[in-house]
This record gives C-alpha cells, sequence and structure tokens, in this order.
C-alpha cells in the first residue's frame, strides 16, 4: 500500500514543483561551481547501493575536505545558494525521482552513505536495511538541523560514531517497529510543521515512545527534558 502511496505522491510533487526544480537548476547552473546535480551512493533497501540524487549545494571534492562525509555547522565546502537549499530542503527535491523509481520511500530512515551506515551498530543495521530509505522519516524529523549543532565538542568524527550515530540507528529502528499508515502519514504532517516551525517540540508529543536522546543530545534536539 505504502508503496502506491509513494508513486502517486512523487508523481504528483514532481509535477505541481516542476517550474521550481527548473529555476533552481539554471541558477545553479550559472553560479558556484557549475553543477545541477549531486548523485552520491547511498545504503538502499536490503543493504543494496543506489545512486541518491539532489541539487549540488557543496563543493565537488567535498568529500576528500575537511570533515569527509558529515557536514557541521558553517561548513565552508557548502556553496552560497547551497546554504539556502540546504536550509529550506529544497537540495532534496530532486530524491523525488528515487522514490517515483523506487530506490526510496516519502517515509523511511534517512538513506546513509556507506561510512556513515557502518557506523550504525551492528545489530540495528539489518533492522534500518529492512526498510526503503525515506525522503523524511522520524529520523529526519528528529535530527531536522544537524548540521547547526554539529560544531566544537559536537563537530568530531569521535562524536559521530559515538554518540550521534548510535541514537540515530536507535531512533530509525524505532520506526521499523512501528511502520503502519497512520505513521506514515503522521511523519508526513509533522516533517511540515517543524519545517514552518523549526523549534518545535511536536515529534515528542506526537511519537511519545521514541528513545530518548542521550544526555550531550537532549538540549539541541528540542527533547522536553532538556539537557
Amino acid at each position: 500500500m505504502t508503496r502506491l502511496l509513494d508513486i502517486f505522491f512523487s508523481g504528483l510533487a514532481i509535477l505541481a514543483l516542476l517550474p521550481i526544480l527548473l529555476l533552481v537548476a539554471l541558477a545553479l547552473r550559472f553560479s558556484g561551481e557549475g553543477e545541477v546535480l549531486y548523485l552520491q551512493e547511498r545504503v538502499g533497501l536490503r543493504g543494496r547501493p543506489f545512486k541518491l540524487w539532489k541539487f549540488a549545494t557543496m563543493l565537488k571534492n567535498s568529500p576528500n575536505m575537511g570533515t569527509g562525509v558529515f557536514t557541521v555547522k558553517d561548513d565552508p565546502r557548502v556553496l552560497p545558494l547551497g546554504r539556502f537549499l540546504r536550509k529550506t530542503k529544497i537540495n532534496e527535491l530532486p530524491q523525488l525521482v528515487n522514490i517515483f523509481k523506487g530506490d526510496m520511500s516519502v517515509v523511511g530512515p534517512r538513506p546513509q552513505t556507506r561510512r556513515c551506515f557502518d557506523a550504525f551498530p551492528e545489530r540495528l543495521q539489518g533492522v534500518i536495511a529492512s526498510m526503503r530509505p525515506g525522503l523524511s522519516g522520524i529520523g529526519s524529523v528528529v535530527f531536522r538541523g544537524e548540521e547547526d549543532f554539529l560544531s566544537g565538542d559536537r563537530g568530531t568524527v569521535e562524536f559521530f560514531e559515538t554518540v550521534l550515530s548510535p541514537y540515530k540507528a536507535e531512533v530509525e529502528a524505532w520506526y521499523a517497529s512501528n511502520q503502519n499508515l497512520v505513521n506514515y502519514f503522521l511523519i508526513i504532517f509533522v516533517t511540515v510543521w517543524v519545517v514552518l516551525s523549526p523549534k518545535s517540540q511536536i515529534v515528542w508529543k506526537v511519537f511519545r515512545g521514541l528513545p530518548v536522546p542521550p544526555p550531550a543530545l537532549k538540549g539541541v534536539l528540542n527533547h522536553p527534558s532538556g539537557g
């Protein structure tokens, strides 16, 4: 049922957003490095790799520069127009093509690079790979604005591997145990809500069974208990 919804919603969205997609493509073509699309290999359903589509927002060689595959606050590798596209999540819209093709779903775990996926605890990797990655999802909502808090002590590879990735995996695994049409539509609703109100704690109120963040993440994730 969700696959039919994915095809319907992605096809409708591509048609409705086509003028915006073309406008962004033109703006990127004539700014920055002239790159329009960024295709990167991600881990998909059952661990199979697929090419994720995004609008180009960073320097072409960024995976081999700085902090590599994860982006930190005020990352110098992000292009000027790219900052706006990333902030508004417009850079993610080409993934509608991935959804229509069947690589992804509208709702599911965040699509990870192999490097980031391997940082998840092994006991949860199979659980997460049992789902199609999503354009949005519980992880996308909980970790919205992730780049903004990855700075200082939280902007290190060690923090990424020992604190952030294990908790991300717990959140995505929660959705694997709670997949249903109600949560599919609730996540779409909550995604729109947090785009309009980024500081909202709505995700914790709607999905009360979510794993509690570790102390180092409670405050930056707007968890009601603070931190």
